[in-house]
Parts: structure tokens; sequence; C-alpha cells
């Protein structure tokens, strides 16, 4: 089976934003059909599962008008321009976890909803945890709160975390076949 997008036969910019574009994209699908399907691209992100000496993970409780008031999240955020995932990662934490971290690992990547975004998450598990000076954003409202790790899994299985990227994250850092935390 092939991954290859289907030929773009036309686009057709709808909005352009300050994060996302919109387009109207006609494309020829592998069974032949020709479809206009609507796209958001996005410049992707990065999301860490910090877990500190006391094997806690730091969840945000973050106000999200999007999602109708209150969630809990890893800290992360979009790609800067020409920023390696791996760095957005950081500074996300710096920035709303108010931590660096000495060692870091990849948990892969996912899709946050392929019907209509070409959004790309990229996922880590950060360890080595040290405290710094949050820098946080005006636009950004939240609470940083240090949760067992295997309450933020019970959280994740039960349904208390809603959040695709948290989801992804916690349930991977808690897999022991996935999580490598060891420096």
């Amino acid at each position: 089976m092939s991954t290859a997008a289907a030929p773009l036969k036309a686009r057709r910019t709808i909005f352009r934003g300050r994060v996302i574009t919109l387009d109207v994209e006609t494309v020829e699908l592998p069974n032949g059909h020709r479809a206009e399907l609507e796209i958001v691209h996005h410049p992707g992100g990065a999301a860490v599962v910090a877990i500190d000496a006391e094997d806690r993970v730091c969840l945000l409780r973050q106000y999200r008008h999007a999602a109708g008031g209150w969630i809990w999240e890893l800290p992360a955020g979009k790609l800067e321009p020409g920023e390696p995932p791996l760095r957005t990662a950081q500074r996300e934490l710096l920035e709303e976890g108010g931590v660096t971290a000495a060692h870091w690992s990849e948990l892969g990547s996912y899709l946050s909803s392929p019907g209509v975004f070409d959004e790309v998450i990229h996922l880590y598990v950060a360890t080595g945890i040290t405290q710094a000076v949050s820098t946080a954003e005006d636009d950004e409202v939240f609470e940083v709160h240090w949760v067992p790790r295997e309450e933020a899994r019970a959280r994740a299985l039960g349904g208390a975390l809603r959040d695709g990227k948290t989801l992804v994250g916690v349930l991977r850092a808690t897999d022991e076949r996935l999580a490598r935390t060891d420096p």
C-alpha cells in the first residue's frame, strides 16, 4: 500500500491566518475519483511528557476557548519556521512548565486530524528536570500541576484527559515498552 499523497490538480486559498491556512484542494484519489477537499495547513507542533525525580508528569490545566473552558494538557506548542521539533519541545517546557530537562527521548509523532489537517505532532519524554523561570506568553492562561505518572495514565484511560497530544503522550510515556526515561 502506497503512502504517497494524491496528485494535486488545483489549490485555492480560502483563508490565511496567523497560524493556519485553509485551502480547497482538488486531488485525484487512488481510486481515480477527483475530489475537492478542504485542507487546513498547520506548521505542526511538539509536546513533552516531563517526568520529574518523583515520577510525576507535568500537566497544565489550561483555558481553551475552542474546547469550552479548562482542559488538561502537556506542555506543547507550534513549530516556528526552521525550528526542529525537539527545540520546540524544549522551548515549550521552559515557557509553560517552568523547567528544563537534561535528558530527552522521542516518543514518535502522530497526525492530529488527518481528514482535514496536515498537522503533525512530535512527542518527547524529558527527564532530569531542573527548576527554571517560566516565560509564559500573555495569551496563555494555565496552571502547572505535577501528577504521579500512574495517576496521569489513569486519567488518560478514564477519560479525564481529552486532548489528543496529551492522551497519546501520556499513554506512550507510561508504556514501558515505548518509554525510555533512563539517561
